[in-house]
């Protein structure tokens, strides 16, 4: 069995040395690291040839380039690089708790192989000192873990730094045209095409911290946003809009009747009457999470309060 752990790397230098040898501390250890540096001018590029030249595991993949593709593009990059049968994807700035690989493999055996497959678990959220913010970042943010299509819809559960996929999942993912993070791209494929399991226990220690590409949602954060509504409501009008358009993205012909039927629903739900918009919302179980969340999302979408068609 081949096992990839993939990272993509941008200015890590401060918690990098701590995230890598939290994978060389994995209770599993039969796996390769492969690396990609996305551009950075801080020592991260230094730090990981230092790794790879110490672990035959590790793998510093682009040393001689220095090019910047964004996220989603580094870790599809990772992603084709080289087949394997399970894919783990790493941030650079966490640390996985020791059983996190093992467990998410042990998971992965109770499916068939041919059967497109992404495993994730929960995340102890701390901060920069690695002190306990939330125990559960999916219990604090989102209520309860999505394991449907018509969950991932509209809100994603999923952060890639817990997140496995299989070499099925892997293969499916085509495109980079419309993807809002990679993570939830493919957990939206796993949910149409395949299977999304959750693994009720966290896999690694969530570090919150100033350069967080994204990260938990925290007070500090919310405050900021109701401090200034009319950004606020644009926010929403923008991730809605985007996640139509992703969900655009996934649709192929081997996607199921009712599953297309439930993704054009909602990517045209704004072009129906205000009447027609409510149905549509209740007929499909469109949704958040979190029930004011839920509000919002309906309301805006019955009313079109602040909706600008571009």
């Amino acid at each position: 069995m081949k096992v990839n752990i993939l990272m993509s790397t941008y200015n890590g230098e401060t918690y990098l040395a701590e995230q890598i040898e939290s994978i060389q501390n994995q209770t599993y250890t039969d796996w390769q690291l492969l690396i990609r540096d996305d551009g950075s001018s801080d020592q991260t590029r230094q730090l990981i040839a230092q790794y790879a030249e110490k672990d035959e595991r590790i793998r510093f993949i682009n040393p001689n380039q220095n090019d910047n593709y964004g996220v989603i593009k580094s870790f599809y990059t990772l992603v084709k690089y080289e087949k394997a049968d399970y894919y783990f994807f790493s941030d650079q700035d966490d640390v996985w708790l020791p059983d996190k690989v093992e467990t998410q493999l042990k998971e992965a055996e109770n499916y068939p192989k041919n059967e497109l497959l992404m495993v994730y678990m929960d995340l102890k959220v701390v901060n920069q000192q690695l002190e306990t913010i939330s125990d559960s970042m999916i219990r604090s943010q989102s209520g309860h873990a999505n394991t449907a299509f018509v969950q991932e819809l509209t809100e994603n559960t999923v952060t890639g730094g817990v997140a496995m996929i299989n070499y099925a999942l892997a293969e499916k993912w085509q495109s980079l045209d419309n993807i809002i993070m990679h993570d939830w791209y493919l957990a939206l494929l796993a949910t149409a095409y395949g299977r999304l399991v959750y693994i009720d226990k966290p896999g690694e220690l969530y570090r919150q911290h100033d350069n967080n590409v994204l990260g938990a949602r925290t007070w500090g954060k919310r405050i900021k946003k109701w401090l200034r509504p009319h950004f606020l409501f644009k926010l929403y009008w923008d991730l809605i809009k985007a996640t139509q358009k992703q969900a655009q993205a996934l649709i192929t012909d081997d996607l199921s009747p009712s599953d297309r039927e439930l993704a054009e629903a909602f990517i045209s739900i704004m072009s129906k009457s205000p009447i027609q918009r409510y149905r549509t919302l209740k007929k499909y179980n469109l949704r958040k999470n979190k029930a004011f969340h839920t509000f919002v999302f309906s309301m805006l979408i019955i009313t079109k309060f602040g909706y600008r068609r571009k």
